[in-house]
């Protein structure tokens, strides 16, 4: 089995492990007995269908959840069901991945016009103004 990102990515069963733990909270009975919580490990290194530049953005986004081994972990435990917390660990995963994807647009330096120069300069000139009106002594110079 895989899981599709986008319909030219799909990422190989062999770099994901599922294991079951239990879920932390409120939940009665169930939540001591049963372990429907989901930790997703995602192993980036293992990985070669991504492309250079996403893995790098990758480990930028994944953060806290990046291992010193470069694996990424997601616990899923939103919902009572196994299932429902598996799918939910694979989405947030692709939905990372996706995001990983998206190249960021080159910022085009440009200075600023002339006539913003001068709004700039006279709100700081009023501001002053206001500032020295408040004074207790006012400055004569």
């Amino acid at each position: 089995m895989m899981l599709r990102i986008t319909h030219a990515l799909t990422i190989d069963d062999s770099v994901l492990e599922e294991r079951f733990i239990r879920a932390s909270g409120p939940g009665g009975q169930n939540v001591n007995k049963v372990s429907t919580a989901v930790e997703l490990r995602f192993d980036l290194a293992r990985c070669e269908q991504m492309p250079d530049r996403a893995r790098s953005r990758l480990r930028r986004l994944a953060g806290a959840r990046l291992t010193d081994d470069d694996v990424i972990i997601i616990k899923a435990d939103r919902f009572r069901t196994q299932e429902r917390n598996r799918a939910d660990a694979r989405e947030r995963l692709a939905d990372l991945i996706r995001e990983s994807l998206i190249e960021p647009k080159r910022r085009i330096a440009t200075k600023p016009t002339r006539a913003s120069k001068e709004r700039r300069l006279r709100a700081k000139t009023q501001r002053s103004d206001v500032k020295r009106l408040r004074r207790s002594k006012p400055d004569l110079s």
